[in-house]
C-alpha cells in the first residue's frame, strides 16, 4: 500500500486530503491520512471576522473526523513533532484536553508520499514585549479569546465612568496587511453594535478608538499603491486612526511604545506583522530552509534534499514562476497560492502513483482583495482575465471577494451541501444578533 500523509488541515492540506480521499477510495492499494493538532478547521481568511463578533464560529468550522469518513480519508490528531527520513515515519505528539490531561499517546504513522501544510505564524522580530501582552490571530483560538476580550472590555467600560483616562475602550492594531485592515474595519462595525446592545454608559463615537501601526510609508505594502490609497481613504473616514512610517518598539500592559518614542495607551493590543513558519521547522528531519523557516522546495514542490517529501502553502519557500519563465523570489503566502498548489499536488500525485514525470508549478495572481466589512471591499484583478492591475471596488469586488470562500468550500462539501451551509446560515442569520455577544 502507498501511505499517503498530509500534515496541515488548513486551506490547501484539507482540499487536498478531501480530493485524494475521493479519487482513491476504491482504492485498496493507496491510504490518504490527514493530520492536525485541531479538532475542526477554519478558512484563515475568516479570523478577523471571529474575533470581531461578525461571525460566528460554530456556522463556519469544518469538522476533521466528519470530513474524513465522508471523504474516504483516515484523520489523526496531533503536532507534528519529529521526522525520520531513513524509516519514512513522522512522530505526533501526545494531544492533551483543556485541563492538560492526554487524550492520544505518542503516534508513530509511516508514509511513502509526505506532504506539509502546517501553514505560518505571526512574526514578531523579537519585538519586546509581544509574547506577553499582546493577541495574535494565529488560529481560531485566537480568534475567539480576542473576541471575549473585547466584549469583556465593553462591559467592564460600561460599569465605570472614567473611560478615557484608562483607554479601555482603545484597540491597538499592529501591522497594516490584509488581516490588519480588514480587522480595524470590521472593529469599527461591531463594537458599536455590542454597545448597542444595552451598554448606554459608553458613547460610540467619543470612547471607541482604533489606531491601525504600520512601520512601512504605507498600508497595505505589499499591494498596488492606487489599492493602498483607496483602502486608506475608506478607513480613515470611518474613524481609524492610521499610523504609517511607525514601528513599535515595545508593547507593555498599558499599550505601545514607537521607534520615535510616542505612546499610545490601549487596553487591547493586536500583532499582525508579518509572517514565518513555525519555529521547529528549521532543520526539522535535516530538510532545507530559509530565514523565516519555510520550507525550500523545488517547481515540483518536492523539498530540495528529498523528493518523497512536498512542501505547498505558507510553510514552502517555492520559486515564483509563471508559464514563460519570468517574475522571481517566492511565491507569496496567500489563500489563492495555497488552493492552487493543493489542486497541483493532486495532480502530481496521480504522476507519481503512475510513475509518470512531475510537473512544475507555476502561480497565477489572480489579484488582492481587502474586505472592509459592510462598508466596501477594494482590490485588483490581474492575469489573463482581464489584463493586468484593474482596480475594483464597490459591490462587484466584494462579491468577488465572497466568491473566493464558496470555491473553498465547493472543494472540501461539494454543490449541494455548500447550497444548504448558506442557505442555513442565511436562515439563522435572521434570528440571531448582528454581532456575536458570548
Amino acid at each position: 500500500m502507498h501511505k499517503i500523509v498530509i500534515v496541515g488541515g488548513g486551506a490547501g492540506g484539507l482540499e487536498l486530503a478531501t480530493r485524494l480521499g475521493k479519487a482513491y477510495r476504491r482504492d485498496k492499494d493507496v491510504s490518504v491520512t490527514l493530520v492536525d493538532k485541531n479538532r475542526t478547521h477554519i478558512w484563515k481568511p475568516k479570523l478577523h471576522e471571529i474575533a470581531s463578533g461578525s461571525m460566528d464560529f460554530g456556522d463556519h468550522e469544518v469538522d476533521y473526523m466528519a470530513q474524513a469518513h465522508w471523504n474516504h480519508f483516515t484523520f489523526r490528531i496531533g503536532e507534528l513533532k519529529d521526522l525520520d527520513r531513513l524509516s519514512k515515519t513522522i512522530d505526533l505528539a501526545p494531544y492533551v484536553d483543556a485541563n492538560n490531561e492526554p487524550v492520544t499517546p505518542v503516534q508513530k504513522i509511516a508514509y511513502d508520499t509526505l506532504v506539509i501544510c502546517i501553514g505560518s505564524l505571526s512574526n514578531d522580530f523579537g519585538t519586546k514585549g509581544v509574547k506577553e501582552y499582546a493577541l495574535k490571530l494565529e488560529n481560531q483560538t485566537d480568534a475567539k479569546l480576542f473576541h471575549s476580550k473585547m466584549v469583556n472590555v465593553c462591559i467592564r467600560a460600561h460599569h465605570q465612568t472614567d473611560l478615557i483616562e484608562q483607554s479601555q475602550l482603545h484597540v491597538v492594531i499592529i501591522g497594516a496587511g490584509a488581516t490588519g485592515v480588514e480587522l480595524a474595519a470590521e472593529l469599527h462595525r461591531t463594537t458599536r453594535e455590542v454597545v448597542a446592545f444595552g451598554l448606554n454608559g459608553i458613547d460610540a463615537d467619543k470612547d471607541l478608538k482604533i489606531s491601525l501601526i504600520e512601520a512601512a510609508d504605507r498600508i497595505l505594502p505589499a499591494l498596488n499603491p492606487r489599492l493602498s490609497s483607496a483602502t486608506e481613504q475608506l478607513i480613515s473616514k470611518l474613524g481609524v486612526q492610521v499610523h504609517t512610517n511607525s514601528k513599535v518598539m515595545e508593547v507593555m500592559p498599558t499599550g505601545i511604545r514607537l521607534s520615535d518614542g510616542h505612546l499610545i495607551d490601549s487596553e487591547l493590543v493586536v500583532w499582525a506583522a508579518g509572517v514565518k513558519a513555525p519555529d521547529y521547522l528549521k532543520n526539522f528531519g535535516g530538510l532545507e530552509t530559509n530565514k523565516l523557516n519555510q520550507l525550500v522546495v523545488s517547481r515540483t514542490l518536492q523539498t530540495s534534499l528529498d523528493p518523497d517529501i512536498f512542501a505547498l502553502g505558507d510553510c514552502a519557500a517555492c520559486p515564483c514562476t509563471d508559464e514563460e519563465g519570468g517574475r522571481g523570489g517566492i511565491v507569496p503566502p496567500r489563500a489563492q497560492a495555497a488552493h492552487q498548489q493543493a489542486t497541483h499536488m493532486f495532480h502530481q500525485v496521480k504522476r507519481r502513483l503512475a510513475e509518470k514525470p512531475l510537473k512544475p508549478y507555476h502561480y497565477k495572481d489572480f489579484g488582492s482583495l481587502v474586505s472592509l466589512g459592510k462598508f466596501s471591499t477594494v482590490g485588483n484583478m490581474m492575469g489573463g482575465i482581464v489584463g493586468k492591475n484593474l482596480m475594483i471596488e464597490g459591490y462587484f469586488a466584494k462579491l468577488m471577494y465572497m466568491s473566493l470562500y464558496k470555491l473553498h468550500e465547493l472543494s472540501i462539501h461539494g454543490f449541494l451541501k455548500t447550497a444548504l451551509y448558506t442557505l442555513a446560515r442565511l436562515l439563522t442569520k435572521q434570528a440571531n444578533p448582528t454581532v456575536k455577544l458570548h
